[in-house]
């Protein structure tokens, strides 16, 4: 459930919702339009430069407060919206992704349609990532998921474009009746994302006549010229959005100043594309420290948006000619009063004009893209798979909360990757091994340890967020799985390596016979400790019924092999004793495994978490 005023301020909330990069967001956003405030204030209220009537009507503090005010409810109603939306269509979004990306074409009208849902083209971009890291996408396919991202993002700017702020407080009471009267989860949602359209709209209409007087101040209009200039309106655009993070409230504060008439279409369009460089700047931050995968899909946006501002820098007044010829007319109406009513529609056109021509210029080209990324960020031996660094745990989707429950799901498998390499390699080690093979058994724990301490700690994030009943139980099942593997990890390091070094000491000889029974043994518990992975991984009942069915196979074999070694102890073979008690522990151990294996997918069955287990 979204709660309709979180805790903290009225606007930004206190508590952890924000993680990452979006910790910094509401600082960096007060920040800036304090700064902008003061400065402007400073700049404007210089008594030698005040010559004309309407200079001397404005009130500086109350414009200030009125810009402060509306922009924190324009940009607190964006969040809103977004998590909403994300909360509603997250899931759906992740496997529409997976499914429509077969060519570039379909991969550009499936990033497009997963950002205008989600509000968020950053979200895109670190599933694609995820996806890429999985296997299940290539980079390639990856590039028109990215190009089709950025048409995506616009569709916030053609809403603010309507501008029908007359009908904000009606979206905004019609938002939050199913918030108030209701406990049902998507209504909640619903209402969340039709609340955050109307503060939008609310902050627009606050933002706007806080501006009006401005309408006849010279010096400000003089500045606002200034931005028609595209160098400098790229520059400011590109500051602002990086400094928000967030190139659709550039684009929603460039048609609020629009729809005063204080700026007019091709400072509009500067200021639009300066954005989309901008809005580069979360992707980089974001996969700062991530895998290969996460950096060349943040060169990619970065490149291709940079690719497309240098190319249109100098097509800016013919894209304006082209808007304008395209975009509703008022030729009824004269001056500002004429620019006021068609430059929002009119950059909002261009905006998505310039996506939309970028894409189809640059799709034939995703190869190239590909090949350029890839000589620019090189492959190189993977760090974290020896420190057991996590690759998919991002902080990014703890806003959504469905999406970051599968990225834990993906870092299980991985976990569990690792655990059946140490099961496998443990049992020939115990056997006929060397200590050198069994301490790098033992180190491989090290990497299983810390990715479950990583799993834990992002868990325990998502676990602070508002979840569904759905969505808790899955977390407690996921958080016993991950317990399970790491302890399934602890039996082979802490137990079976210490086993294998005892065989060494005394010299021991293990048979041929006693280990074909062993062996027998090892590979029906590997196979366990496998399904029960891909079980609590794919969330496959299929799966995790066919380990909990091996518990006959598992006792008939235990049963055979102690039968077989209480044969063996009347043979005539030395140290006879002290070989049988360390191969009954060896089977013994194995049998613990097999414990935690079904275990982890009586929680996928559907079964209580933490029952015992036979």
């Amino acid at each position: 459930m979204i709660k309709p005023f979180p805790s903290g301020s009225p606007f930004f909330p206190a508590t952890p919702c924000w993680h990452g990069s979006a910790r910094v967001r509401p600082l960096a956003r007060w920040l800036l339009a304090t700064l902008l405030s003061i400065a402007t204030g400073l700049a404007w209220a210089e008594p030698a430069t005040v010559t004309t009537p309407p200079v001397a009507t404005i009130d500086w503090e109350a414009m200030i407060l009125g810009l402060l005010g509306g922009l924190a409810l324009f940009l607190f109603g964006m969040d809103q919206m977004s998590d909403a939306l994300k909360a509603v269509a997250g899931e759906r979004m992740k496997d529409i992704l997976a499914r429509l990306t077969a060519n570039r074409w379909l991969g550009v009208v499936t990033g497009a349609l997963v950002t205008a849902v989600i509000q968020s083209s950053s979200v895109t971009t670190v599933l694609v990532v995820g996806f890429i890291t999985a296997g299940f996408m290539t980079l390639t396919q990856s590039i028109g998921v990215i190009m089709g991202a950025n048409i995506g993002s616009t569709l916030t700017a053609q809403i603010i474009a309507f501008q029908v702020n007359e009908l904000a407080l009606l979206l905004i009471a019609v938002g939050f009746l199913p918030m108030f009267l209701t406990r049902k989860e998507p209504w909640h949602h619903y209402g969340a994302a039709t609340l955050g359209i109307g503060l939008i709209f609310f902050g627009m209409s606050v933002m706007s006549e806080a501006m009006a007087p401005l309408r006849g101040y010279p010096p400000f209009l003089d500045l606002m010229r200034g931005l028609e200039q595209p160098a400098i309106g790229i520059l400011v655009g590109l500051v602002f959005t990086a400094l928000i993070q967030s190139s659709a409230a550039t684009t929603g504060i460039v048609i609020v100043l629009a729809g005063q008439g204080l700026i007019n279409l091709p400072a509009g369009i500067a200021l639009a594309l300066g954005a989309n460089i901008g809005t580069c700047v979360t992707a980089l931050l974001a996969c700062i420290g991530k895998p290969r995968e996460a950096v060349r899909a943040a060169l990619v946006h970065l490149i291709f948006n940079v690719a497309g501002v240098l190319i249109w820098f100098e097509l800016i007044g013919p894209l304006a000619q082209c808007v304008a010829w395209l975009s509703p007319a008022h030729p009824e109406l004269t001056g500002v009063e004429r620019l006021a009513a068609e430059a929002p529609r009119q950059i909002a056109n261009a905006h998505s004009l310039f996506n939309i021509a970028n894409t189809l210029l640059f799709i034939g080209f995703t190869r190239q893209f590909a090949r350029l990324v890839i000589w620019l960020v090189p492959e190189r031996p993977e760090e974290e798979e020896r420190v057991g660094r996590a690759r998919y745990l991002d902080e990014e989707l703890l806003a959504t909360p469905a999406l970051a429950l599968d990225r834990v799901r993906m870092e299980a498998l991985r976990m569990g990757d690792r655990v059946q390499e140490m099961l496998a390699r443990i049992l020939p080690a115990i056997i006929a091994g060397n200590r050198d093979s069994l301490a790098e058994v033992k180190a491989m724990d090290d990497a299983v340890d810390s990715l479950h301490a990583q799993i834990i700690d992002y868990l325990g994030k998502i676990s602070r967020l508002t979840l569904t009943e759905a969505q808790t139980a899955d977390l407690i099942r996921l958080m016993s799985a991950v317990n399970d593997l790491e302890n399934i990890g602890d039996v082979i390091e802490t137990n079976l390596v210490v086993l294998g070094n005892e065989r060494i000491d005394q010299g021991l000889s293990i048979s041929q016979p006693t280990r074909e029974v062993l062996n027998g043994f090892h590979r029906a518990v590997t196979k366990s400790v496998g399904g029960a992975v891909q079980a609590v991984a794919q969330k496959n009942v299929l799966a995790a019924q066919t380990v909990m069915d091996m518990k006959q196979e598992i006792n008939r074999i235990a049963d055979s092999a102690a039968l077989h070694q209480a044969r063996r102890l009347v043979a005539a073979e030395p140290k006879r004793i002290p070989a049988y008690t360390i191969e009954m522990d060896i089977m013994e151990k194995l049998k613990r495994i097999y414990y935690f294996a079904k275990r982890m997918a009586k929680s996928v069955g559907g079964q209580p978490v933490g029952q015992e287990v036979d």
